[in-house]
């Protein structure tokens, strides 16, 4: 059973060297379903609201002292979304400057490959969850680290996809 609180408060909060706080955000994506139910090629993103405003985004918040990288993406994930899936290898690190405090934040960016769409999650009445493709994702996102996240996913699934036909080839032959 899924936490249905979202967790509140900086105590454990983590901060960088430079004092700016350490953030965890996920990609969630799926393959989209054509008319007979078979997944298809087709890459979808998962993009939730702004708690403060109608911007768009990928889930991401706080990374906690309790918690490991990637724990703290699933727990984002799960709170802002409503998404549980498979955590895969980072797209990377980011520092961007905080609007609200105007210091250096350090943000880290993770795929997530979703297994359930829960109905019911800590921030459904205070968000909205948007399937779309990467085009509109990359349009809508209101962070450039985060496009660029998506552009590192996007590639990184292309080249495996490109492997895989390649591997099937040669057992082929």
């Amino acid at each position: 059973m899924a936490c249905l609180v979202s967790r509140s408060g900086r105590e454990l909060q983590r901060y960088n060297n430079m004092g700016g706080r350490q953030v965890v955000g996920c990609i969630p994506y799926r393959y989209k379903e054509d008319v007979d139910g078979n997944m298809s090629d087709e890459l979808e993103v998962l993009v939730v609201s702004s708690q403060k405003g109608q911007g768009l985004m990928f889930p991401k918040g706080g990374w906690e002292l309790d918690e490991s990288v990637e724990e703290a993406a699933c727990r984002e994930s799960l709170e802002e979304a409503g998404v549980l899936g498979i955590i895969e290898h980072e797209l990377g690190q980011w520092y961007f400057i905080s609007k609200r405090h105007g210091i250096y934040y350090e943000g880290h960016m993770f795929p997530m490959f979703v297994k359930e769409q829960l109905d019911t999650w800590p921030e459904k009445h205070l968000r909205r969850r948007i399937w779309m493709s990467v085009g509109e994702a990359r349009e809508v996102c209101q962070h450039w680290w985060m496009k660029e996240a998506l552009d590192i996913l996007v590639e990184r699934i292309m080249v495996s996809s490109e492997q895989g036909k390649r591997d099937m080839v040669l057992d082929v032959l």
